[in-house]
């Protein structure tokens, strides 16, 4: 495993404060409507919205040597890349979808990265990503779940909810596994017997197939409106990864996840985006069996429609 535990310590204290310790707690209301002990942990309280600011700000904080930055990102490895580029002095571009939500897409030049979109997919972005470096010596391409120290800087997620004593299983959604990776790294050390399991959209299921196949493989389309998790190839130092700390992956439909985003605007006041919603659609779904849980919200950055249609709900 090269993720490593003292490098996780050595991101929890030199990280930006801003993205730590953030606000874990049960909610009376939510544990009741789920019939068991659930804890959130709210990675939207940020400038970013997401939990994505702790892996880029810990990657781009040992970067060398400096210089000009490429990813491919739905959004937020995007924003967070553009924040702590922006406060480290790295030029950063993103390459994204054609089908990259406008607020994240706004939110990303506002922070000062150039935006180049770069096909219909993620797979088309992050190839793009990848040629552009390759042609243009000294720019360095970084992609989120393939950096060793942004998964280390996801693990210090891990370090904060371990504090829970009679915590029996973690919940967290999944998409290039960065975050399940050092989060798992770090409970399989330190409590290895809470159980980690992870959480894919069902109609982008690649991390559930390639730990299943035993390595990377492809799923033949990704459909689900979760763009946050929508991978169709994880990479395979990814999958590694997960193969050492991750448990199990359930899937959830996105019928699921809308109903997860009611309840939670409606129990914790947080308008999440699909894919933070994802470990509570698995905890609702009763697929879970273990009564005392935590989960991350890891991010707050819907697309306006689909802040229209939440609206709509919570209206009736």
């Amino acid at each position: 495993m090269d993720i490593d535990l003292a490098r996780i310590e050595q991101a929890a204290a030199t990280i930006d404060p801003v993205f730590l310790n953030t606000p874990q707690y049960v909610d009376d209301r939510l544990s009741e409507a789920l019939r068991r002990t659930v804890t959130v942990k709210l990675e939207t309280a940020n400038p970013i919205r997401s939990f994505k600011g702790r892996g880029a700000d810990f990657l781009l904080r040992h970067l060398e040597p400096r210089g000009k930055v490429v990813c491919a990102s739905a959004g937020n490895f995007g924003q967070a890349m553009a924040y702590c580029g922006r406060s480290h002095g790295i030029p950063v571009e993103v390459f994204v979808a054609a089908s990259i939500n406008p607020d994240k897409r706004a939110r990303m030049e506002a922070l000062g990265a150039t935006v180049t979109v770069a096909g219909p997919d993620g797979a088309s972005a992050r190839a793009a990503a990848e040629d552009y470096a390759s042609r243009n010596p000294g720019v360095r391409c970084l992609q989120d779940g393939r950096e060793v120290r942004v998964a280390e800087g996801a693990g210090t997620i891990g370090r904060e909810l371990a504090a829970i004593d009679d915590l029996e299983a973690v919940v967290v959604p999944v998409g290039d596994g960065a975050l399940i990776n050092g989060i798992g790294t770090w409970f399989k050390a330190k409590r290895p017997n809470v159980r980690v399991i992870g959480v894919n959209a069902k109609g982008a299921a690649s991390m559930r197939e390639s730990l299943r196949a035993g390595r990377a493989v492809s799923v033949p389309e990704v459909d689900t409106f979760a763009d946050g998790i929508s991978i169709q190839t994880p990479f395979d130092v990814a999958v590694r990864r997960a193969r050492e700390v991750v448990d199990e992956i359930l899937l959830v439909d996105d019928e699921q996840i809308g109903a997860a985003m009611t309840l939670a605007a409606r129990t914790l006041g947080v308008l999440l985006e699909p894919a933070a919603a994802a470990g509570l659609a698995a905890i609702a779904a009763g697929d879970v069996a273990q009564r005392r849980v935590a989960t991350v919200l890891t991010g707050a950055n819907p697309r306006p429609e689909q802040v229209r249609a939440l609206a709509a709900e919570l209206a009736r």
